[in-house]
């Protein structure tokens, strides 16, 4: 069972307003650089055997305060970047929206390639990959994390969900949140999703094989009754 930390990058002064997409040399702003530092404390506690990062800055320097004290560097891995937004990049959501394209973006994002850009199919593609060859290097036993998009983060939530692309947008991913995914040979567990609290994993001897405690839940099958 492979655990992956999910985190999006602390704001930036384009965050919100802005598609930044990749645009280059943009940093995280004070108050991302205070979410970045909160994200270290809230996970403080959780084992991590690798850290990886889109490589844009703003994932880079988020990473970087997790990093912080582990003994770990950041790895960087392209897959995880940013969509290729093309010539959308750097304008304002305001203005997208009144593009013809933004409705097939919200309604069924699986058909967009962006102008000038990339398919949102093909983020999906490269960032679940990432993620099974990451689950595969660090074995069954590993807990990783990685920084990168909100529309990435998305994507690959989707997939564990088994959910189609064009259900993605229901999804939510801000501004250094955390979802944390959990791999088994049954199926992919969503433990959390864009959660802002501290982050506390099922102890090793809290699973068992089979299926009813993978996820350190009795609700694989009794639907999340409790105990009494």
């Amino acid at each position: 069972m492979t655990t992956l930390l999910l985190a999006r990058h602390g704001l930036t002064e384009m965050t919100g307003p802005v598609l930044a997409g990749r645009t280059p040399g943009l940093h995280l702003n004070e108050a991302g650089r205070a979410q970045a530092a909160a994200l270290a404390g809230r996970i403080s506690q959780v084992r991590l055997d690798a850290i990886v990062s889109s490589p844009l800055e703003r994932c880079q320097e988020t990473a970087a305060a997790v990093s912080a004290g582990r003994g770990l560097a950041v790895q960087t891995d392209e897959r995880f970047v940013e969509c290729g937004y093309g010539e959308w990049t750097g304008r304002s959501l305001k203005e997208l929206a009144e593009e013809p394209l933004w409705k097939v973006v919200q309604a069924h994002p699986s058909a967009v390639v962006f102008p000038g850009g990339e398919a949102m199919a093909e983020v999906q593609r490269r960032a679940v990959a990432a993620v099974r060859e990451w689950n595969e290097r660090l074995g069954g036993k590993g807990v990783y994390l990685v920084c990168s998009h909100g529309d990435v983060i998305k994507a690959i939530v989707a997939d564990a969900l088994g959910l189609h692309l064009d259900q993605f947008q229901r999804i939510t991913s801000d501004p250094a949140a955390l979802t944390v995914i959990r791999y088994t040979p049954l199926r992919p567990f969503v433990l959390r999703v864009n959660d802002m609290g501290e982050l506390r994993l099922p102890e090793d001897s809290e699973e068992k094989d089979g299926g009813e405690k993978l996820t350190g839940s009795d609700a694989a099958v009794g639907g999340g009754s409790g105990t009494t």
